[in-house]
C-alpha cells in the first residue's frame, strides 16, 4: 500500500491532535505530521490513550516540506465548488472514491487535514493535487478534525498491494513548470494562467502518473514547442529529445 500520512494544519486544540492520532491506530495508521500545531500537553496524551506512540513520533514540519517530498497531496475540505467552472474546489472525491483513486499506487500520498475554525487556506488547497470532503447533512456539514481523520483513515485502511511507482514529486514539479512554459508558447492569455494550471494539477494529479507517463508529456510538449517555434525549445531541458524519439516510436504514438 502507498505510504498515507496524516497531516494536521495547524491544529488549534490538543486535544483534537490526541484523538486523532489514537483513531489513526485504530485503522493501523501511524504516520502522524503537524504543522505549526499548539502546544501539546497533558490532554493531548490523555486524548491519545493507547496511541501513544502515534503522538510521540508525530513529526513537525512546515508545508513546503510536504509539497517537496510527497508523490500526491490531498486536500480535505468541508466546503466545496458548486459548479465545474469553480476549480479550486473541484473536482471533489469522497474518502470511499478516494480509496479507488490511489489503491495500487506505491509512493507518499500526504493528506491535508485543515486548521478546526476554518481550515485549509484557497493557497493550500490551490497547490494540493486531488480534493476530499466527507459527505454529509447539509444542515451541518462540517465535522469535528478528528472525527474527519477516521472518516478517512476507515475508508483508506488495508488498501491493496501496490501495482507501481508513482512520478516523484520533483517530475511533477518539472512537468508542471514545463506546461507553464508551454503556455507561453501558445500565447495562452496571463489572466487566465493560474486558474488553468489549477486545472492541469488537478487532471494530472488524480491521473496517478508514472516516471515513464510523466516522461512522454514531457516529449509531446517538447515536440509541439519546436513545430510551433523552434526557437522556443529549451536546450537545457533535462528531457532530451533523443529519450523522446526512442519512447515515441516504442509507444506507437507517432
Amino acid at each position: 500500500m502507498p505510504e498515507i500520512e496524516i497531516v494536521l494544519v495547524a491544529p488549534l486544540y490538543e486535544g483534537n491532535v490526541g484523538f486523532a492520532a489514537r483513531v489513526m491506530k485504530n485503522f493501523g495508521f501511524t504516520r502522524l505530521v503537524l504543522i505549526d500545531p499548539c502546544p501539546l500537553r497533558d490532554e493531548a496524551k490523555a486524548r491519545a490513550s493507547h496511541a501513544q506512540d502515534v503522538l510521540a513520533n508525530a513529526e513537525i514540519c512546515t508545508i513546503e516540506d510536504i509539497f517537496a517530498r510527497s508523490n500526491i497531496v490531498v486536500a480535505t475540505t468541508g466546503t466545496v465548488s458548486k459548479s465545474v467552472c469553480t476549480s479550486m474546489r473541484m473536482p471533489f472525491f469522497s474518502p470511499k472514491e478516494l480509496r479507488n483513486k490511489i489503491g495500487g499506487t506505491d509512493g507518499r500520498i500526504s493528506i491535508l487535514f485543515g486548521r478546526e475554525n476554518w481550515g485549509l487556506s484557497n493557497e493550500e488547497v490551490r497547490r494540493c493535487d486531488m480534493i476530499c470532503t466527507v459527505p454529509t447533512a447539509p444542515e451541518y456539514p462540517i465535522l469535528n478534525l478528528s472525527h474527519a481523520v477516521g472518516v478517512v483513515c476507515y475508508e483508506l485502511s488495508s488498501l491493496p498491494l501496490p501495482e507501481y511507482r508513482l512520478a516523484s514529486p520533483f517530475e511533477m514539479g518539472h512537468l508542471y513548470r514545463h506546461i507553464d512554459r508551454y503556455l507561453d508558447v501558445i500565447h495562452h492569455p496571463r489572466f487566465k494562467r493560474e486558474n488553468t494550471m489549477i486545472l492541469i494539477r488537478r487532471i494530472l494529479g488524480r491521473a496517478n502518473l508514472t516516471t515513464r507517463e510523466a516522461s512522454t508529456l514531457h516529449g509531446l510538449l517538447r515536440r509541439s514547442t519546436w513545430h510551433i517555434d523552434p526557437g522556443a525549445v529549451d536546450e537545457k531541458e533535462e528531457f532530451s529529445g533523443k529519450e523522446f524519439l526512442e519512447e515515441y516510436e516504442e509507444d506507437g504514438t507517432g
